[in-house]
């Protein structure tokens, strides 16, 4: 004979008081299950997201390269880049290869992929062919630590189109 349950979940995020870090979002879940009648509130644990992390545009990207101001990093395979082509400044890690890479020593990072390995306060765009790779970079570096990381939403392709303006 199968037991008869009334159970019924409702999830519910909040925002925790006194946690508002700007760029942060901070919520708290509970998990309230109501079997026959009786009610039982559980707290899940809280969490606080990854900082906010923003898209950069063509223009923008042109000035950070410009400026120096960012470690641009292209997470698209070798033969794309010789079959498309390469955003200039840009270092070559493979997405693939991101989460290791971003672990390795400066001086291994440098003799692996020819460019300065960015520290995690170091400002770093993101780029692939269409953006969707990159977003994936993104959130691997969040993931580590580092904090001023940025998408470059167009990637390759926004970047040939512009160029060729």
């Amino acid at each position: 004979m199968a037991l008869r349950r009334c159970t019924r979940l409702l999830w519910n995020s909040t925002v925790l008081p006194g946690a508002l870090v700007p760029g942060r979002t901070c919520a708290s879940s509970h998990v309230i299950t109501n079997r026959c009648c009786k009610a039982t509130e559980l707290q899940l644990r809280g969490f606080c997201a990854a900082p906010s992390s923003s898209g950069v545009s063509y223009v923008q990207l042109k000035q950070l390269l410009a400026g120096r101001k960012a470690v641009v990093i292209d997470v698209r395979e070798p033969w794309e880049l010789r079959e498309y082509g390469v955003i200039p400044g840009s270092i070559n890690v493979p997405l693939g290869q991101v989460n290791t890479a971003l672990q390795l020593a400066p001086e291994e990072f440098h003799e692996k992929y020819g460019g300065g390995m960015p520290q995690q306060m170091d400002a770093v765009v993101f780029t692939c062919l269409a953006g969707v790779r990159s977003k994936k970079a993104l959130d691997t570096a969040v993931s580590l630590g580092y904090k001023d990381v940025q998408n470059y939403l167009g990637g390759w392709q926004d970047w040939e189109k512009n160029e060729q303006q």
